[in-house]
């Protein structure tokens, strides 16, 4: 996909439907409970009626995409393990062996690994989307050029088209790459005009020692690339991942084919801002799972106007926030669709008090 193409694309993405917002809501108060008692369970139901244009949606076939990819700034030490992680974990996720694996199962959701981008031979079992061997190390120039970036995007629209014609109303995302929260950080300080420290945590476990030199890589990859924060695939292309383009163009694809998109944490959070950054409408796609224990993602999170569903302090990655949410759907949907009415109860209906 070229640049030209992507925005031709993105003029096509629909805006919220309001009228199925409103009928979603009615139907919700004509159930024999108090008003609003489900909380953000009726209001993820609304939202999702929104974005498909029906007043009860279908989220009953859903996957997981995890999109894995490879930093080159780990060279720069911002990571307690190296590269080779990203590989052992990914030919993991193709035996279903991983975290997100076992809890998927539980939530009756299929798990698909893609390659956006790892080094070394393609994982036997993980979908092939590669655009490079892995980016290059942003301290020393761009990640990627922008032509690459916009072809990750370009992928990550058509997997969430693909699975669209393929029945899944429901995506999850996820992702797997060592360092990319050094890159999210990179890319969140920048969009949201944030000092570096504030937007960096320390990942899957950094020591002092190495949470200082994320911090630098960090600062000395900005000064040295210079991006425009008014221009998403700018920053995108100098500083992110080709997992956050990737992810990126799955929340615009889920907008375009009306498919909820449930973020995870802070490094898919990230992804959606680019998303939002670039097609105000992709926002109506975007459904929060959990509050990472990441420093910057509840601020990410704020920046999208999302509230999450869980609050665990989770921070594993794979997409296990996003899946974990998975059944709180379900139960959300199972009272929208079971539950009696105040007619069939005899129950004189509540009003709005206030």
């Amino acid at each position: 996909m070229t640049e030209k193409e992507l925005k031709e694309a993105l003029r096509d993405v629909p805006g919220a439907d309001e009228a199925a917002r409103a009928a979603a809501h009615a139907h919700w108060a004509r159930l024999a409970k108090p008003l609003g008692g489900l909380g953000a369970l009726e209001t993820l139901v609304e939202d999702a009626a929104a974005l498909t244009g029906r007043e009860t949606p279908d989220v009953s076939r859903r996957a997981a995409l995890v999109l894995c990819a490879d930093n080159g700034v780990v060279a720069q030490g911002v990571s307690q393990t190296g590269q080779e992680v990203t590989r052992a974990v990914a030919e993991n996720l193709a035996m279903r062996r991983t975290s997100v694996c076992q809890m998927a199962r539980t939530a009756h959701c299929d798990v698909l690994p893609v390659d956006m981008g790892m080094a070394g031979e393609p994982v036997p079992g993980v979908r092939s989307c590669r655009i490079a061997a892995g980016t290059a190390d942003f301290t020393q120039g761009p990640a990627m050029s922008r032509a690459e970036a916009v072809q990750a995007v370009g992928e990550g629209i058509a997997l969430a088209r693909e699975l669209a014609e393929d029945g899944y109303r429901l995506i999850a995302t996820g992702e797997m790459g060592i360092g990319n929260t050094t890159t999210s950080s990179a890319v969140a300080a920048v969009l949201l005009g944030e000092p570096v420290e504030r937007m960096t945590g320390r990942g899957a476990g950094l020591s002092d020692a190495g949470l200082g030199r994320k911090l630098d890589a960090i600062r000395r990859g900005i000064s040295r690339n210079r991006p425009n924060a008014e221009d998403a695939l700018d920053v995108l292309g100098k500083l992110g991942g080709l997992d956050i383009a990737g992810l990126c163009g799955v929340f615009l694809g889920g907008a375009r084919y009306r498919v909820p998109i449930v973020m995870d944490g802070f490094i898919s959070g990230v992804a959606a801002l680019c998303a939002v950054r670039l097609c105000p409408n992709a926002e109506a796609a975007i459904f929060a799972s959990h509050a990472s224990s990441e420093p910057a993602a509840r601020r990410v999170m704020e920046a999208l106007g999302k509230r999450p569903l869980i609050t665990a302090g989770m921070h594993l990655g794979e997409g296990t926030g996003a899946v974990a949410s998975i059944p709180l759907w379900d139960m959300a949907l199972a009272v929208y669709q079971g539950c009696y009415s105040f007619a069939e109860g005899g129950i004189a209906p509540y009003t709005p008090q206030c």
